[in-house]
């Protein structure tokens, strides 16, 4: 587990295997990260996913360099371009317009150029399928767009819940989301505001015929705490949207990281006081 080390919180992980092409790497992954109010997308890097993780003191994106925002940037989403040799961050920031999310580009994953385009609503995890970029933002909203790189098309909400008419953005609702493309099909990961415990939930969406039709189903839960540090131990209480204000009988912000055939959920921990990872083991 990586520790929230007096932040007041913790949370939106994304991971990523350094790529071969990146010379003089910090280590084997780059774990980015944030926190409610952050004024940087933090990074930690390790040499093996069990850690030790170390946290790098500078972070990586600034605030002042994402010029379109105004008090935090948080939610990184990174991806890696094998092809062009990049490092894509989808992260999220005040805007004119409320929170929007921004795309930023590097060579090395350190080193980030933000745009200052908003492409979506905020919370995006994207992903790549059948010659377009797709994405999924708070509450389950979905995205497309031709490259990623220009503002996407809004398109429906496609989480359980999240297409009910008495659906509001921040009760009962979709908090951060998380996908694993497999094939034709995407596995959706999320938490819900207002569960009790809060914890991990997946569905599988099918992505084929008019994308506007798109909807999640055949939801399942996932994990839930089952330790001290995740805050098992700690009353159970109904979860409200917004920041974690201290530990708390809750897990949230999942993310997905695939390698030599594991599948592995990032989540954060006791609301929002630390990181982990687990294997997914389907049965």
């Amino acid at each position: 587990m990586l520790g929230s080390a007096g932040r007041a919180n913790i949370n939106g992980p994304s991971l990523i295997r350094v790529p071969d092409w990146i010379d003089r790497p910090l280590g084997k992954y780059y774990l980015y990260f944030a926190a409610h109010g952050g004024r940087r997308i933090e990074l930690a890097h390790a040499d093996r996913l069990e850690g030790p993780w170390t946290v790098r003191s500078e972070g990586t994106l600034r605030l002042e360099q994402a010029r379109a925002c105004s008090g935090h940037i948080a939610s990184p989403d990174v991806l890696v371009e094998e092809e062009a040799r990049r490092i894509r961050m989808y992260f999220h920031g005040q805007a004119q317009a409320g929170q929007k999310t921004f795309v930023a580009l590097s060579h090395d994953g350190l080193a980030f150029e933000a745009d200052d385009t908003p492409l979506a609503n905020f919370y995006l995890r994207a992903w790549r399928w059948g010659g377009m970029w797709y994405g999924l933002a708070k509450g389950g909203e979905l995205f497309r767009s031709r490259d990623g790189l220009m503002p996407f098309e809004k398109g429906p909400m496609v989480l359980p819940g999240s297409f009910d008419p008495a659906w509001q953005f921040n009760r009962d609702a979709p908090r951060h989301v998380a996908v694993d493309l497999c094939g034709d099909e995407l596995w959706v990961y999320w938490s819900t505001i207002g569960d009790r415990p809060e914890h991990i939930l997946r569905g599988r969406m099918r992505l084929a015929g008019d994308w506007t039709q798109w909807k999640a189903a055949d939801v399942q839960s996932v994990l839930k705490p089952e330790t001290d540090y995740e805050g098992a131990l700690l009353p159970l209480t109904v979860s409200r949207a917004g920041e974690s204000r201290g530990p708390e009988h809750a897990l949230r912000d999942p993310a997905i990281f695939r390698e030599a055939g594991r599948t592995c959920l990032l989540y954060s921990v006791s609301g929002e006081n630390g990181l982990a990872i687990a294997e997914i083991v389907e049965k």
